[in-house]
């Protein structure tokens, strides 16, 4: 009896002792935050984090809006995203004097209109969606174009991003209208041109898009830049190509949801994905732009000078960053169930 009494004790002592432990819970994009910034982290603070991921905006949103953003402590939500997070209430502002690292952010990507004066977000990393491109199939010097993605002798054999916003926004660019569109009838026009591109579609993809192109189910597609750059690390031949319509730029920030349960951790959370030596690791790693300055003058210059991580000005100058649409967000939403569901 004394042996059971005992062996009861320890068990309530561990799990109290495990019910005390700090902890933070972690929302993020699927693999784009590396394993030893998690350990490094849990070692450093003694907090616990318990990770989770998903493969879409859209799929996070749904999620923080039907826990009444309560379930998680840090979110990544895109630029579009995070204004529409914020005006609905769902995100918790950030406390600045807990995050003394914001000081080593590039002011440029700060004090945007998603964010006036990043009252609600910090920039974790910046990227671009444009053609990937396995050049052992298709001619490189033809991809000049996401016209290209139309050609009928690639059926079957074309990804896309699982993502409204950037899979309509290549179909603006194309015709010509900003990827931002609000216009009713031009989205709808954009929608029509993407039915057309059907057949072609393999598989759309944003859990892990670089697979389709290392396994050969796809030979040309849109895709991240820096799923891109691992695919290209696998196989040199597959290329990642700026368009003439220009790139779809992007920022994902952390944001804790307004259910946050675990507020003062998270905090430490994001202040320490802000220390340069972290941040450094993650873009060398992961392969997409930090937003950390100290940071990107640690790179080696394989990284800082590689345009798929980081593009030149001109290149950023011809494409465009995704923007909060508003209302007409129910528009797209309309078009691209049809669009997924084949109609």
């Amino acid at each position: 009896m004394k042996r059971l009494i005992m062996t009861m004790l320890l068990v309530l002592l561990a799990f109290s002792a495990y019910a005390k432990k700090e902890v933070v819970y972690v929302y993020n994009w699927s693999e784009y935050l590396p394993d030893q910034v998690i350990s490094d982290f849990e070692k450093e603070t003694g907090i616990k984090v318990i990770y989770a991921t998903y493969d879409s905006n859209e799929a996070m949103y749904s999620k923080v809006k039907v826990l009444g953003g309560k379930g998680y402590d840090i979110i990544f939500p895109s630029t579009y995203y995070v204004n529409r997070m914020r005006k609905e209430g769902l995100l918790l502002p950030v406390n600045k004097k807990l995050l003394t690292n914001m000081k080593n952010l590039d002011a440029s990507l700060l004090d945007k209109p998603y964010d006036p004066k990043n009252q609600f977000s910090v920039p974790y990393l910046w990227g671009s969606t444009a053609l990937d491109v396995n050049t052992q199939y298709v001619d490189i010097k033809k991809a000049t174009t996401y016209r290209i993605l139309w050609d009928p002798k690639y059926k079957g054999k074309v990804m896309l991003t699982d993502d409204m916003r950037e899979v309509f926004g290549m179909a603006l660019r194309v015709l010509g209208y900003s990827g931002n569109e609000t216009d009713p009838a031009k989205i709808k026009e954009a929608y029509e041109l993407l039915r057309k591109l059907r057949p072609n579609v393999r598989v759309y993809n944003s859990d892990s898009p670089k697979i389709p192109f290392i396994n050969g189910e796809v030979v040309i597609g849109i895709n991240w830049n820096g799923e891109a750059f691992a695919a290209s690390e696998e196989n040199p031949k597959i290329k990642f190509v700026y368009p003439k319509e220009g790139a779809i730029f992007w920022v994902d920030s952390m944001c804790i949801p307004k259910g946050a349960a675990n507020v003062s951790n998270a905090h430490k959370f994001i202040n320490y994905i802000m220390k340069p030596e972290v941040a450094k690791l993650i873009s060398e790693e992961i392969g997409y732009a930090s937003p950390n300055k100290v940071a990107v003058s640690m790179l080696e210059p394989e990284i800082r000078n590689n345009p798929t991580i980081y593009p030149p000005l001109n290149i950023i100058k011809q494409g465009e960053f995704q923007l909060d649409v508003g209302d007409a967000t129910t528009v797209y939403e309309k078009y691209w169930e049809l669009l997924k569901a084949g109609k």
